[in-house]
């Protein structure tokens, strides 16, 4: 079903020419880093269908042949370098929660240290990111990068930055890649707030050391959900708000993943009762 599009933005995300102070930042910290002209680009790899995933039309055929726990397959191409959006919470535009005690986790439901203790509540997600090396056509795992995944709530706020939650600093953490390259979050499905399609943003670093210091990001990027799983999310208790903005929005027309989503859009599977579980491979 097609969707509207919702020409008022919302302030949490309003795309590149929004962000572009951001990025100047950002650019300037990978600059004194050191790293700026060693960048390396992301990949994204999409997991093919199986039947019990629960996936948008648009994501069939996306990664074709492409193992999402292995990253091996036919597909592997390169991801468009994302805004982080105004509420990155890593330095860049304020607030720096990397550098906090407490910040590598694997369950982000909650707020972690003395002054905040804030859980988000909504479905369950669990989130899997697999890193891989580009350079060997998303076959080999990259073990010992690290990855800082960070989202809004299912009322469309985003800790550390909205009104109401800058003392609270959950769904927000890091964690460094294992032996299969992955990383896993426990997490809550996020809302969609005005202006933009339902997304989780995450940052791949070179090491845990890298991440927790802040510096030497390897690259920035988006992880979309797929429509027909937010349709279904979004019926539930306390997504209210989140059913009109997502139908005002497509995929197509989302000021992000309109250039290449399909690279983006995560394998979903689950349901309401159980909780969901999203998974995508992104190779550096």
């Amino acid at each position: 079903m097609g969707r509207q599009r919702d020409d008022d933005m919302h302030e949490h995300d309003r795309g590149l020419s929004y962000d572009l102070p951001v990025l100047a930042r950002r650019r300037m910290i990978r600059l004194m880093a050191g790293t700026g002209a060693g960048l390396l680009p992301l990949v994204g790899c999409t997991g093919s269908s199986s039947p019990e995933a629960v996936t948008s039309p648009s994501a069939a055929g996306a990664g074709a042949g492409t193992d999402t726990a292995t990253g091996t397959g036919t597909s592997c191409a390169a991801v468009p370098e994302e805004t982080a959006g105004p509420y990155p919470g890593d330095g860049s535009n304020g607030v720096n929660v990397l550098k906090e005690s407490g910040v590598v986790r694997r369950d982000i439901t909650g707020s972690f240290g003395a002054s905040a203790g804030g859980t988000a509540g909504g479905v369950p997600l669990t989130l899997t990111l697999t890193v891989v090396e580009v350079a060997s056509g998303c076959g080999t795992p990259r073990k010992g990068a690290a990855v800082y995944v960070w989202h809004c709530d299912r009322e469309g706020g985003y800790s550390l930055y909205t009104e109401g939650l800058t003392g609270e600093n959950y769904l927000r953490g890091v964690q460094e890649t294992d032996e299969k390259g992955q990383v896993t979050f426990t997490s809550v499905f996020p809302g969609c707030y005005p202006g933009r399609w339902p997304h989780v943003h995450f940052e791949v670093y070179g090491s845990l050391r890298d991440a927790v210091s802040a510096t030497a990001i390897a690259g920035t990027s988006q992880l979309a959900f797929p429509e027909d799983v937010c349709d279904t999310v979004y019926a539930t208790e306390g997504y209210g708000a989140s059913v009109p903005n997502l139908r005002r929005l497509s995929l197509a027309t989302d000021s992000v993943f309109r250039d290449g989503h399909d690279r983006q859009l995560a394998t979903v599977r689950g349901s309401v009762a159980e909780g969901y579980t999203a998974s995508l491979t992104v190779a550096v």
